[in-house]
């Protein structure tokens, strides 16, 4: 009889101490750090990545030898800002850094947070007086026939494959969805040498037109995008979508069609096109586990927040994708407003708004275009028709979409509870984060966020130590100031300072848990 491997027992690290843990190492988390940690508040950063920066500053390994990796990035300068100043106040001791940590549950006791992580597996606690939640989004995307075929993956994977592994998923590949991510996919693998057969858009160019004023100062980065996929000849094909892909073993080719004012297929507009590659998103959706573990109000997806960024918890900000899609620009304001907010009430002071105001008029203008780039970019009406019966909607538990119309027509389900339950479509691993919109939509029912206990699978071992832990966490008064400190420390300038960067776009895609780039009109 062949003996099992004998598995370690996981190492148990002493717990950590800080006056503020923030959760994502994303423009907004970077930029809360920098404020907090400027006016002298202990920071600790936790995120699950091996490097800071998210998705929209994601970066290859540096054992790749990469000679330019801002070839694949625009805002270099505000990324390499915000990484020197990570540096340097983790240097002085004013902020710890921890990486490929994933945080699984935030507690909230009498005297103030447990912050529950893994790091390689093993169990890693932080205790802290305040929590910021910059924890970031993830992409959506609808199921068509064929799209479980090897060679279909998200806009987003395919850009964390090239912009953290300078690789790419095959030599042709067609881009379809909607969604300005769409864009900065379809020129970065046409640069890095794809042959990128086509650039498949659900949103009509028109309606662009129609809110040509609200998104006019984006007009000049589409304008670049639009050269370069000139340059690299990709076609355009605007109001179409990809309504099946082909292969056996993987992907061969797609079909696209182009799409009426409803939303519906155009009988005879169907197009075969060959290709090994499909990169395809709808848009995005905020990472709200945290959130709604510790109890935090949400506004329809999204968590709800006030002026300073905080959540209806006391001692509970929150920043970023998570409070709305919005972009890297409106993240930084968001996480700058945060830190300094957050470093006010830790000295038990009421914070003073004019120290952010440029930061704020900033957030308001960015909120505005993150609003008209929603309606300009919502998913095509009638989806939904395209999906056969034997489409795989849920991949966890190979949930058709037969099985959801089943239970809807036939077993009266009408809530995604109800249909999950008669189903088990949203009972795998992404605990439906990738199939809750489509389930949602197949089932004519609201989507609401997919909640759980935790916010990512634990060993049953982590959870019994934790369940074991007796740690003391500082004082805090969480009756909405926290407790007094003497906080000193000069403010930064907002670049991290007081000038809002320029827009970009980042979120976390559900199947590999990168983060995308949601680029510019």
């Amino acid at each position: 009889m062949r003996a099992e491997p004998v598995r370690a027992e996981p190492t148990v690290a002493e717990p950590v101490r800080a006056e503020l843990a923030v959760i994502g190492a994303g423009p907004a988390g970077l930029a809360a750090t920098l404020a907090a940690g400027a006016r002298g508040v202990r920071v600790t950063l936790l995120d699950s990545a091996v490097q800071a920066g998210g998705q929209f500053y994601r970066r290859p390994d540096p054992a790749l030898g990469a000679r330019r990796p801002q070839a694949l990035h625009h805002q270099w300068r505000t990324w390499e800002r915000l990484r020197d100043g990570l540096a340097a106040q983790v240097g002085t001791g004013r902020a710890q850094h921890l990486t490929e940590h994933q945080v699984w549950f935030v507690e909230r006791k009498s005297t103030g947070f447990t912050v529950h992580a893994l790091h390689e597996e093993n169990p890693v606690v932080v205790h802290a007086d305040a929590v910021l939640l910059a924890t970031g989004g993830y992409e959506k995307v609808l199921p068509f026939p064929g799209w479980t075929l090897p060679g279909v993956l998200t806009a987003g994977g395919a850009q964390a494959m090239l912009k953290g592994g300078l690789a790419v998923a095959g030599r042709t590949a067609v881009v379809a969805g909607t969604g300005p991510l769409l864009l900065p996919v379809a020129t970065g693998l046409a640069a890095a040498g794809v042959e990128v057969a086509a650039l498949v858009e659900a949103a009509d160019p028109k309606t662009l037109v129609r809110h040509a004023r609200a998104l006019a100062v984006k007009l000049p980065e589409g304008a670049r995008y639009a050269a370069r996929l000139l340059r690299h000849r990709v076609e355009f094909l605007g109001r179409h979508a990809v309504v099946e892909a082909h292969g056996g073993e993987r992907l061969t080719a797609v079909t696209v069609a182009a799409l009426d004012a409803g939303g519906r297929v155009r009988t005879g507009t169907e197009r075969r096109i060959p290709c090994d590659t499909l990169a395809v998103g709808h848009g995005m959706l905020p990472h709200t586990d945290l959130a709604e573990t510790l109890g935090c109000r949400l506004d329809g997806l999204n968590v709800s927040v006030d002026e300073e960024q905080r959540t209806s918890v006391p001692g509970v900000w929150a920043a970023g994708e998570s409070t709305g899609i919005g972009g890297a620009a409106l993240s930084l304001a968001e996480g700058h407003i945060a830190g300094r907010s957050i470093a006010a009430r830790l000295a038990g002071r009421e914070p003073d708004p004019r120290a952010w105001a440029a930061a704020a008029k900033s957030r308001t203008g960015l909120r505005q275009f993150a609003a008209v780039l929603d309606t300009v970019y919502a998913p095509p009406a009638h989806w939904s028709d395209r999906v056969t019966d034997d489409t795989v909607v849920c991949r966890c538990e190979e949930v058709t979409g037969g099985a959801i119309r089943e239970a809807v027509a036939e077993l009266g389900a009408g809530d995604l509870r109800t249909v999950k339950l008669l189903t088990r479509a949203g009972m795998g691993w992404c605990q439906g984060r990738m199939c809750g919109p489509a389930v949602a939509g197949l089932a004519g029912c609201e989507l609401t966020p997919s909640s759980g206990p935790f916010a990512r699978p634990v060993p049953l071992g982590v959870l019994a130590r934790a369940a074991d832990h007796r740690g003391v966490a500082p004082t805090a008064d969480h009756r909405g100031e926290a407790p007094t400190a003497d906080h000193r420390g000069e403010a930064p300038t907002y670049d991290h300072g007081d000038e809002a960067p320029a827009d970009g776009r980042r979120a976390e895609a559900p199947a590999d848990d990168h983060r995308t780039e949601r680029g510019p009109s």
